[in-house]
């Protein structure tokens, strides 16, 4: 699926934003969810995910995981577009919730993350009552992730390594800020030239 929700009520899908997450707290009343909310609910796994942090004027990225490692469950809202000639495009988005005490200073928004042994009640779309799974579209608990900062290769898309899963040593974050500065160019100003005699015969 494409990330970036569609509605299938949406005639020109050129004019119309593509919505990659889904507030938990209006989701119920938002035209763009409130179908897909009920019908249409999926999984997406993950190892984690990437937020950036304002520190010393810079971005500094880090990478959010389960504190046990385990993989991650999504909470996700997915849609099939129809186009006028029959052409499909499943779109999804991820559902949001706002950040507990601890992940707050990395961003004030997290993906709301579905437990294992929660899976087939938030799957389960066979009803249109959706009571049972209210409870599920919070904010992890409170020492539930951990996060470590990882090396800002991650800002750019062409790098794509396990290497950037892996926690950076506060020396190597000082180089990476110490590379990122911009280079002073010294630029010589052009004098007469110096007959110094090596060039002369006598």
């Amino acid at each position: 699926m494409r990330w970036g929700l569609l509605p299938g009520w949406v005639k020109d899908p050129k004019g119309f934003t593509l919505l990659i997450n889904a507030r938990s707290e209006t989701v119920l009343e938002k035209p763009a969810f409130k179908k897909a909310i009920r019908r249409r609910r999926g999984l997406i796994p993950a190892d984690g995910y990437y937020e950036w942090k304002a520190e010393g004027g810079r971005k500094q990225p880090f990478f959010i995981h389960h504190a046990d490692g385990a993989p991650l469950g999504f909470a996700a809202l997915f849609e099939t577009w129809i186009g006028p000639n029959g052409e499909e495009l499943d779109t999804v988005a991820i559902v949001t919730a706002a950040a507990g005490e601890d992940l707050a200073p990395l961003h004030d928004r997290v993906p709301v993350t579905i437990s294992p042994r929660d899976f087939e009640r938030w799957l389960d779309c066979r009803g249109d009552e959706i009571d049972a799974i209210l409870p599920l579209m919070t904010a992890p608990r409170v020492g539930e992730f951990a996060w470590h900062p990882v090396s800002t290769r991650v800002n750019r898309v062409a790098n794509d390594d396990e290497q950037l899963l892996l926690p950076i040593s506060a020396e190597e974050m000082a180089a990476e800020v110490e590379a990122a500065k911009p280079k002073k160019v010294v630029r010589k100003v052009a004098g007469a030239a110096v007959d110094d005699g090596q060039g002369s015969l006598f």
